[in-house]
């Protein structure tokens, strides 16, 4: 997957996190969200980028 793809998937995990019927839901769309994150910043390093973090 690319950095677009990555970053386009973690905003829309925080946007389904911030509309979620239930507790459970959110927590699972924030777990999806942290990992694209973690995905985004190894990405970047792989790259030799020098950018702040991605968070949920």
């Amino acid at each position: 997957m690319d950095l677009n793809q990555l970053l386009y998937r973690h905003q829309i995990s925080l946007m389904r996190a911030d509309a979620a019927a239930s507790p459970e839901a959110r927590r699972s769309h924030l777990g999806l969200a942290d990992g694209y994150a973690d995905r985004i910043t190894e990405l970047q390093r792989a790259h030799g980028a020098e950018m702040a973090e991605v968070t949920a």
